[in-house]
């Protein structure tokens, strides 16, 4: 999931070496926490933030079909 969601936000922004994914699993529910440059940011939330919310939608349908919770949060 975690080279799912790289690809993704290296789609949206301009500087991708600065994109950081971190992994953290708990049981049956899984954080991802998204950084990206400052400038980028808007780009991955995307206006009143959409893409964001098209990106979690993504990954709730992707954390059904393998039985758990998937949370991503984009941290500044």
């Amino acid at each position: 999931m975690k080279e799912i969601l790289q690809t993704i936000i290296e789609a949206l922004v301009e500087e991708k070496a600065e994109i950081k994914i971190n992994e953290i699993e708990k049981g049956k529910e899984i954080v991802f926490e998204v950084r990206v440059a400052d400038k980028d940011m808007g780009r991955v939330i995307g206006k009143e933030g959409r893409i964001a919310k098209s990106i979690r939608t993504i990954f709730k349908a992707v954390g059904t079909k393998e039985q758990k919770r998937v949370t991503i949060e984009f941290i500044d």
